[in-house]
C-alpha cells in the first residue's frame, strides 16, 4: 500500500521531523510512505486569505497522484476513532488503494478541495497547528496498524 501525506509547509521544526521519522520507521515496510510538501503561499495584509487558501489547496490537489484516494483533513470532517481508522486502513490495503492525505496550511483547505476529496477526516474538534497534524496523523496510522496486527502498543 502506498500512503502519501501531501502537506502545506516545507520548513518544519526539528521536533516535527524527528517525531514523523520515528513513526515512519515503525510502519511496516510494505507500506510505501511518501511525504509531499507544498510551500506556504506568501502572506500579506493586502492579500485576501481566500486567495492564499485557494493557491495552497490547488497545489495540494495537483500533487495528488492520479487514481489515489484523496482524504482531506479538516476539523469539519468525520471523526474516526482508532478502530475505525484501523478498519479504513485494512479496506484500503485489501483494495490495493493508494491513499493521499491532505494537510492544509494555517488557514486550512479551500471549499473546492473539500468537495473534490473522496473523504474528509477530522482528527479532533480541536484546531491543531499544521506541523503537529503530521505527527498526530503518523502516530494514528501506526496505532491503527498495531491494532490490526495485535501489537500491544494500542490499549483501549
Amino acid at each position: 500500500m502506498r500512503i502519501n501525506i501531501v502537506a502545506t509547509g516545507t520548513k518544519m521544526p526539528s521536533w516535527v521531523q524527528q517525531a514523523c521519522e520515528e513513526y515512519r520507521k515503525r510502519l511496516p515496510r510494505e507500506w510505501h510512505f511518501n511525504l509531499i510538501e507544498i510551500p506556504l503561499a506568501a502572506r500579506s495584509k493586502n492579500r485576501p486569505s481566500a486567495a492564499i487558501i485557494k493557491k495552497e489547496s490547488d497545489q495540494l490537489l495537483a500533487a495528488v497522484p492520479p487514481r489515489a484516494l484523496c482524504i482531506a483533513l479538516d476539523n469539519q470532517g468525520v471523526m474516526w476513532d482508532t478502530p475505525t481508522v484501523a478498519q479504513q486502513l485494512h479496506q484500503w490495503q485489501q483494495q490495493g488503494q493508494e491513499i493521499s492525505l491532505l494537510v492544509g496550511g494555517p488557514d486550512g483547505l479551500s471549499p473546492q478541495t473539500l468537495k473534490q476529496a473522496h473523504q474528509i477526516w477530522s482528527l479532533s474538534p480541536l484546531t491543531f497547528p499544521h506541523p503537529l497534524v503530521r505527527v498526530i496523523l503518523l502516530e494514528q496510522l501506526y496505532r491503527a496498524w498495531t491494532l490490526l496486527t495485535g501489537h500491544p502498543y494500542h490499549r483501549p
